[in-house]
């Protein structure tokens, strides 16, 4: 290497701005259309329909039929949340493969870290559909 080309080389630059804090702990728990459910969203992309939650299950909280149309990762931080594969508890992790459908409940409450490609979607009794919490 000459001289010259080690000085021209530029040194890698951090992108300033490029990393965004979030204190969860200072972001207030938001109800959702669901009982005794909360979340705390520390990340969202409407555009793409992405979104990183905390979610809060009170004890007996039950959130109803639905479908992942694309991964879902969970990691759960405190308590118990149930569907029909299992329970998954504090220090467990579950992902669910796109199209996949399940219910969960937390009889005794949870808190879990839930990260969405897409919104999940809800079925109704009426046979309707939405999407989101």
């Amino acid at each position: 290497m000459t001289e010259a080309t080690a000085t021209t080389r530029r040194k890698p630059e951090p992108t300033i701005g490029g990393s965004v804090y979030v204190k969860p702990d200072t972001l207030p728990w938001k109800p959702t259309r669901f009982d005794k459910v909360s979340i705390k969203v520390l990340y969202e992309n409407l555009d793409a329909g992405e979104m990183t939650v905390m979610v809060k299950l009170d004890p007996g909280a039950y959130i109803p039929f639905h479908m992942h149309p694309e991964l879902e990762q969970a990691y759960v931080i405190e308590g118990a949340m149930h569907d029909h594969d299992g329970v998954a508890v504090a220090g467990d992790f579950i992902w669910r493969k796109g199209g996949s459908k399940h219910d969960n409940s937390s009889p005794d409450g949870a808190v879990i870290l839930a990260v969405y490609r897409k919104p999940n979607i809800y079925y109704h009794a009426a046979g309707d559909t939405t999407t989101g919490f």
